[in-house]
C-alpha cells in the first residue's frame, strides 16, 4: 500500500486515516485492506476499528497509547499486504412490481427493458464497499458506467427490509425499514442483521455479492 493517505486526529480518542476525499474504488480497497490489517493484528490501546467507504477510524485509549505511538503502529499495517481471501453470498431477489416500484422507469431511464436491466446488473458479483448507515445496511459496487443513475430527486419516507437500492453505480441492501433516496428496485428475503448473533451481521466488507433473479 504505497498510496499516499492522511492520518488525522480527531479529539484526544480517535484517528482518522483517510484514503481520498471522495468515492473511489481504489481508495475503497486500501481503507478495507487497512481496516482488516487491524482486526487481525490489533494495535495495543485501539478500541474501535470502524471503516467506511475511504477512511478507517481508529478509537483508542489515550492511556494506554498515545497518538504518536497510535500513528507509527497504524503505519506500520499500512504496508501489509491485502488478504486475497473472499467469500461470495448469493442473494436471491425479487425484481420489480410491487418489491421494486422503481424498476420499470429506472430501466426505461437507462434505455433498457426491464429484463435487460435485471440480466446486466445480475451479470457479475459486486464487491461490498461498506456497511453503515443503519444496522446492516450494505453499499455493494461498482456496476459499469452505463448503469450509472443519481439518486431519486425525493426521499421516501420509509421502505421495508429486504428492500434492495440503486443509485450511484452501485447496489444497497436494507436490514430493516428505513428512509431512503435510493431506487428500490427489488426485496429479497435476505436480512444481514440479527440482534440475537454475534456478530449481529454477515456481510462483511471486501465480501462479494452475487444478485440473483427470482422467477
Amino acid at each position: 500500500m504505497s498510496e499516499t493517505c492522511q492520518i488525522v486526529p480527531l479529539g484526544d480518542h480517535a484517528m482518522l486515516v483517510q484514503f481520498g476525499s471522495t468515492m473511489d474504488d481504489g481508495a475503497n480497497r486500501r481503507a478495507q485492506v487497512l481496516a482488516r490489517a487491524l482486526l487481525a493484528d490489533p494495535i495495543a490501546g485501539a478500541i474501535e476499528i470502524v471503516p467506511s467507504l475511504v477512511s478507517v477510524l481508529v478509537r483508542y485509549d489515550p492511556g494506554r497509547v498515545g497518538p504518536v505511538r497510535l500513528a507509527s503502529e497504524i503505519g506500520l499495517r499500512l504496508s501489509k499486504k491485502a488478504d486475497s481471501s473472499v467469500t461470495t453470498h448469493r442473494i436471491s431477489v425479487r425484481f420489480g412490481g410491487a418489491d421494486g416500484p422503481d424498476l420499470e422507469d429506472l430501466a426505461a431511464g437507462l434505455k433498457l427493458g426491464p429484463a435487460e436491466f435485471i440480466k446486466q446488473h445480475c451479470a457479475a458479483p459486486l464487491r461490498i464497499l461498506a456497511t453503515g448507515f443503519a444496522p446492516g445496511f450494505v453499499y455493494c459496487g461498482f456496476h459499469p458506467p452505463g448503469l450509472n443513475v443519481p439518486r431519486r430527486q425525493q426521499v421516501r419516507p420509509r421502505v421495508p427490509a429486504g428492500s434492495v437500492l440503486f443509485a450511484a453505480g452501485q447496489t444497497a441492501i436494507a436490514a430493516t425499514d428505513i428512509p431512503t433516496g435510493w431506487h428500490v428496485i427489488g426485496r429479497t428475503e435476505f436480512r444481514n442483521f440479527d440482534p440475537e448473533l454475534m456478530p449481529p451481521t454477515q456481510l462483511v466488507a471486501g465480501d462479494e455479492v452475487l444478485f440473483e433473479a427470482l422467477a
